[in-house]
């Protein structure tokens, strides 16, 4: 298929359709949203916890975390709760089972079928790359970008990055999209924090009061944990 990119072990696209195109032949899917679906979900996971996607924060939210007997992820910024604040989880408990909204990072991780499916971020692209090659050398790598007020895909420069920094560490042939998504990340890694800090998508969390969000995201290649989706939540995985 033209847009299957299935003549490279390594592939790279965005988005819901990227997923739709790629899952199918690929024997592995990494979900990349980093601020914040993907690092939140690695901070939790690496704790023991577990996250379960859903895309939509409404009542039905309510009804499909009682279905599973999970607590429901709270408003950003509620002191009381977990959020999708990655500082948010820094403490939650191991056992905690939570339903995380998210109409990036969680509407792509649904998505994604019976392909096995992990969530990457900067904190563990070199343990999630290394766990993607257990299942298979056909890798492909979702960068999830952010929404425009009127729904439309807005590319992101921290998926994007986030991306190319775990195809660092991937092993075989790279398309072109995953050699852009790369040359992306080459070029930020030496000033990775503050570009974060200044992109759209950290401007706009720091001015919210999320600057620890942003600079959690930043920290590179730091955990061993590989959330892996497994009976709709994902969970603790390792390269190991």
């Amino acid at each position: 298929m033209t847009f299957d990119q299935s003549e490279f072990e390594v592939r790279c696209e965005w988005g819901e359709n990227g997923v739709k195109q790629l899952a199918p032949s690929s024997d592995v899917v990494i979900i990349v949203d980093v601020l914040s679906f993907s690092t939140s979900v690695e901070i939790a996971a690496s704790r023991g916890a577990i996250l379960f996607p859903y895309r939509w924060k409404d009542e039905s939210a309510r009804d499909f975390a009682a279905s599973l007997n999970a607590e429901l992820a709270c408003h950003r910024g509620n002191p009381n709760g977990y959020s999708l604040s990655p500082a948010s989880l820094l403490t939650i408990p191991a056992g905690v089972r939570l339903v995380l909204p998210s109409p990036n990072g969680s509407t792509l991780s649904l998505a994604t079928g019976s392909t096995p499916t992990l969530a990457g971020c900067f904190r563990n692209c070199r343990a999630v790359a290394q766990a993607a090659m257990k299942y298979g050398r056909r890798v492909a790598v979702i960068p999830a970008g952010e929404q425009w007020s009127d729904g439309g895909l807005r590319p992101s420069f921290e998926d994007w990055a986030g991306a190319g920094a775990i195809i660092s560490h991937l092993e075989g042939r790279l398309s072109p999209e995953a050699r852009m998504a790369l040359a992306v990340y080459n070029d930020a890694k030496p000033d990775l924090r503050q570009l974060l800090n200044s992109c759209g998508s950290g401007k706009e969390l720091i001015a919210r009061g999320f600057e620890q969000d942003v600079n959690l995201a930043a920290e590179l290649a730091i955990s061993e944990c590989a959330p892996v989706l497994v009976k709709g939540g994902y969970i603790r995985g390792t390269a190991d």
